[in-house]
């Protein structure tokens, strides 16, 4: 099974998550408290990840990078978005220099 594969699968089980009792699914219970407990988690997981990253320790940079796309997904479900979206995003961009994809965006603020 591919990554692709795999993400694709946990992004519409995010979505089926939506409505599911919070009682019994993490996910569940994350959408119901609402965008500002998902983008905790978030800063939370990141932090965690950068503190992995300092120490250099692979499996827990895996482990902790693997939190961080989790909850990431459940914030693109909870907007009614997938990782569909983040891919046709990252296919605009393939070949484009990051330097000039950002200064494309700066510009049409």
């Amino acid at each position: 099974m591919s990554t692709h594969d795999i993400l694709h699968r946990l992004s519409d089980t995010l979505a089926s998550r939506r409505h599911a009792d919070p009682e019994k699914s993490y996910t569940a219970k994350l959408f119901s408290e609402g965008p500002d407990s998902i983008l905790k988690k978030i800063g939370e997981e990141c932090a965690e990840l950068i503190m992995a990253g300092k120490d250099g320790k692979r499996l827990n940079i895996v482990r902790e990078s693997t939190d961080v796309v989790y909850h990431i997904l459940v914030l693109l479900a909870f907007y009614g978005l997938s990782i569909e979206d983040v891919s046709q995003e990252m296919r605009r961009r393939e070949g484009i220099s990051g330097i000039d994809e950002k200064a494309s965006r700066s510009a049409g603020k």
